[in-house]
């Protein structure tokens, strides 16, 4: 526990207790006492052998729940005829799973069938984020891992090209607020994106522009040259923001510059709400990082499966 204890000293940490009745931030204080320990242990030692561990977890756990609710279905292998979320358009970019795999194996060697692969994910993504120097916050535990997982139902997840209006529909439907919506956009401060996610902004956008008019004239130059009309590079792209390991507010400063990298991104700045909170998070770190951790317990706590698997790569 000492990295730990040795993290809190230099960040933020906010307690926050859960919005949902049926998960426990004691949950496992009996069955599996040291389990917080062993996950942040493997997300530790996985990062420091890859600094794109912790934007990996993270969007981990936001397209798992998502989809079925917070049930690790993402982890699911495909079988037979079904393919699996993780083989899903949105998710092949999706990596780091073994990190989930060696966390699982080490938690079921401490405490043999007791801990869900759904709750390993949300803790990896909570130690993610701390790591990074991001906030920390406490998280309910309980849930439960889902048996289905249907690359097919990927096309529900939120893209980089949507609008403002179709954001909101999105996170209302999970039981999310556009404040949530904000907030968790946040989580684009770490990363890498594909030219893909963004190259309708910088060729032919419409009939008038080539270029998307709301992008920042030098980031769009810079951006087509990383991502040129005719590149067929599978792994041609840019890093979400330029301290884009660290875990801060850059995000926010970025697009209210016009250098957001997706649509969506820059959607934020289309509604007078979001545009205030997205200037709000900008000038105050503590302010994103106390809504960042809310709204990561709100979306965490988004129902799930039915079962604990032994595996997470495949059902009981």
């Amino acid at each position: 526990m000492a990295f730990m204890a040795a993290f809190m000293n230099l960040i933020i940490m906010f307690s926050i207790v859960s919005p949902c009745k049926s998960l426990s931030l004691n949950y496992y204080k009996k069955t599996c006492p040291d389990l917080e320990f062993i996950v942040a242990k493997a997300v530790k030692d996985a990062t420091a052998r890859d600094k794109t561990v912790p934007a990996a977890l993270l969007r981990m756990h936001f397209h798992d729940c998502f989809i079925r609710g917070c049930d690790a279905s993402v982890l699911l292998n495909s079988k037979g005829n079904n393919k699996a979320e993780k083989d899903g358009p949105p998710n092949v970019s999706l990596h780091a799973f073994y990190v989930i795999n060696e966390a699982k194996k080490a938690v079921e060697a401490s405490c043999p069938g007791a801990v869900s692969c759904a709750d390993i994910i949300a803790l990896a993504a909570r130690d993610a984020v701390f790591l990074s120097g991001g906030p920390r916050w406490d998280v309910p535990k309980g849930r439960k891992d889902g048996r289905t997982s249907k690359a097919s139902e990927t096309i529900k997840l939120p893209g980089p090209n949507f609008n403002i209006s179709q954001l909101h529909k999105s996170f209302s439907q999970r039981g999310l607020s556009v404040k949530d919506l904000v907030a968790l956009s946040g989580g684009h401060t770490l990363g890498f994106s594909h030219c893909s996610s963004f190259q309708n902004r910088i060729h032919n956008f419409d009939a008038t522009h080539d270029v998307d008019p709301s992008l920042n004239p030098s980031f769009a130059a810079k951006l087509k040259s990383i991502c040129p009309l005719k590149n067929k590079a599978k792994n041609a792209g840019t890093t979400m923001d330029p301290s884009s390991i660290t875990f801060d507010n850059t995000y926010y400063k970025l697009i209210l510059q016009g250098k957001g990298l997706f649509s969506s991104d820059q959607a934020l700045l289309d509604s007078p709400y979001t545009k205030h909170l997205v200037s709000k998070f900008a000038t105050s770190r503590e302010a994103f990082y106390e809504a960042f951790g809310k709204s990561m317990i709100k979306m965490g706590s988004i129902n799930g499966g039915q079962e604990v698997r032994k595996d997470c790569r495949v059902t009981n």
